[in-house]
């Protein structure tokens, strides 16, 4: 643990109580993907099947515990809860694109060919394309609430704090995991035009809009 992987999972935790208290003070799940969301279903259930069998911290146990349960509440929130405030007309991006592909690059690209290694390696093939559901959502409508925005900005920049946390394990421990920082890199780069759109008119006082 460094102050880089420890920054990058508050700004991780931070996303997800900023969507949930979106969602309980507008009572409404406008403008959130559904997709995505199951996606993180999928990435956090795959990832996270080593609490059956391996023991590394409380830190560690009950992160996981913490990201699985409040992932499935979310998926909870938009398809029950808040439903009818779901417009799936606008959620229609195929995920099949997303999960088939990942789930090849981890039968090739892995670093163990058994069954809890290729799923974790899915989860993180998956975890960097996971948001492009919300994405194309919001490219759709060309536009977001405000606090939908600050949800993108914290999940990005846990993402973001990730790269020198592997520069730093790299020069403190000499770990170099190419599979993560690949994915890592891919799911950075897909924030960037949002970042450019958040930092230029959110984080202004103007509301977000996607160039025509």
């Amino acid at each position: 643990m460094n102050v880089f992987r420890l920054l990058g999972d508050l700004a991780h935790l931070a996303s997800i109580f900023i969507l949930v208290h979106k969602m309980h003070i507008t009572r409404s799940c406008r403008g959130i993907s559904f997709k995505t969301q199951a996606l993180y279903v999928l990435v956090f259930l795959t990832r996270y099947l080593d609490l059956f069998w391996a023991w590394i911290s409380w830190y560690n146990f009950l992160m996981k515990i913490f990201f699985i349960s409040s992932s499935c509440y979310i998926l909870y929130l938009v398809h029950y809860r808040f439903r009818p405030t779901y417009d799936p007309s606008l959620d229609t991006f195929k995920v099949e694109y997303l999960v088939g592909p990942c789930f090849v690059l981890a039968l090739i690209f892995n670093y163990h060919f058994d069954f809890s290694e290729i799923l974790w390696t899915f989860s993180i093939y998956l975890e960097a394309v996971a948001i492009f559901p919300q994405l194309f959502m919001m490219q759709r409508t060309g536009e977001a609430e405000t606090i939908t925005t600050h949800y993108l900005a914290a999940l990005g920049v846990y993402r973001a704090l990730y790269i020198p946390n592997w520069i730093y394990r790299y020069y403190t421990e000499g770990t170099v995991d190419p599979i993560a920082i690949v994915a890592g890199i891919v799911q950075t780069g897909l924030y960037l035009d949002f970042f450019y759109v958040y930092v230029t008119k959110v984080l202004q006082g103007q509301k977000f809009e996607l160039p025509a």
